[in-house]
């Protein structure tokens, strides 16, 4: 007899989005390129579904060079006018110029020895936040400090509900549901 897994309500409704659950969310993320890379794919999610972003995921990446900052902060105006022309991404102008602006400003800070990873984890207690309150919130005061952190160093799209989904996503905090099998998993 198998038991099945139980997981967060909201993961159960794609197999896509239940994959990413089972196998990326929530899972404290230390590499700097795959933060930066979550924190522009988040900002293209704003006013949209985070399923519309994992489908699209593959073609982001290969738009944006696997999201190397070293590569896109060389991007100038015909790659914008080339990743506009891109079906297979959110093809928002205001995004795509917050990316390669974004990658230039990752490139900046590691060029000041500042490393992204230590940034944000420095940001954050430098530990995975479990959330024990049961409530999900859509932006908590660490979020809006951190918002505020990115904003300071330049980067856009990155206000403290993004931030917050973001956090959530590479395991600043752990936010599965009490009965979620990936509860507390570090890996």
């Amino acid at each position: 007899m198998s038991i099945e897994k139980r997981r967060c309500a909201w993961a159960e409704t794609d197999p896509l989005l239940r994959e990413y659950h089972d196998k990326e969310w929530g899972v404290p993320q230390y590499d700097s390129q795959s933060l930066w890379e979550m924190l522009m794919l988040e900002g293209f999610q704003a006013g949209l579904s985070w399923l519309t972003i994992l489908r699209k995921r593959e073609a982001f990446r290969e738009a944006f060079q696997n999201f190397d900052p070293a590569i896109v902060a060389k991007f100038k105006a015909k790659d914008v006018a080339r990743l506009l022309k891109n079906p297979g991404i959110i093809r928002s102008r205001a995004k795509i110029e917050a990316t390669i602006a974004g990658a230039r400003i990752y490139e900046a800070m590691a060029a000041e020895g500042e490393d992204f990873s230590r940034f944000v984890w420095n940001l954050c207690g430098g530990k995975p936040i479990r959330n024990s309150s049961g409530v999900v919130p859509a932006k908590t005061e660490l979020s809006e400090r951190v918002s505020a952190a990115l904003k300071k160093k330049g980067f856009k799209f990155v206000g403290p509900v993004i931030v917050y989904a973001w956090m959530q996503a590479v395991g600043v905090v752990d936010d599965h549901a009490e009965y979620c099998f990936r509860r507390g998993i570090k890996r």
